[in-house]
């Protein structure tokens, strides 16, 4: 980044195939939604450019691009996005399994239920899981993109997670 903002404006594409998916996966754990999550990931790219004099090369990139991530993610909401489809062949390679028709439908459902116990998390506890968990990101890095101390963060996801094991293993599931 430090190079695009130099003027090396090919680095960029470098920046956007490293990292265009891993944003997608984010935006997608977020909304739901291929197609906002695909512009969303544009908007993140634009935004580097736009705002590349703001990188410093003091912390490191990747906190910066969620940061940025999620200021655009924020924006989209406040502009009355509806972020409510579920799209469960998407996450079906994120659960795996056997090849049995029983085990996939089982799992399908799993997913499936997955992704409307995660919509039904505050936004703070599923933003901080999905960061922690999808994008695997490190709970100080994580507290830097979300601006909050690092024990917060720990408490979100251990709570998050803890609201999807209940959801999961009571009645609510079925």
């Amino acid at each position: 980044m430090l190079r695009v903002k130099a003027g090396d404006l090919d680095k960029m594409g470098l920046l956007f195939e490293r990292y265009n998916r891993p944003l997608f996966a984010f935006f997608y754990h977020m909304t739901h939604k291929r197609d906002v999550s695909e512009d969303l990931v544009q908007n993140v790219f634009y935004r580097m450019l736009k705002y590349k004099h703001t990188f410093t090369g003091e912390g490191e990139f990747r906190t910066w691009m969620y940061h940025l991530a999620r200021n655009i993610l924020n924006d989209s909401v406040k502009q009355n996005r509806s972020f409510d489809h579920y799209d469960v062949n998407e996450m079906a390679d994120k659960i795996g399994g056997g090849t049995l028709a029983d085990e996939s439908f089982e799992k399908k459902e799993d997913v499936d239920f997955l992704h409307k116990a995660m919509a039904g998390l505050s936004d703070d506890f599923r933003e901080a899981l999905v960061l922690s968990r999808f994008q695997e990101m490190k709970y100080d890095e994580i507290a830097k993109v979300l601006n909050i101390n690092e024990g917060t963060v720990k408490v979100r996801v251990h709570r998050a997670l803890g609201e999807l094991k209940k959801m999961f293993f009571t009645n609510e599931r079925r």
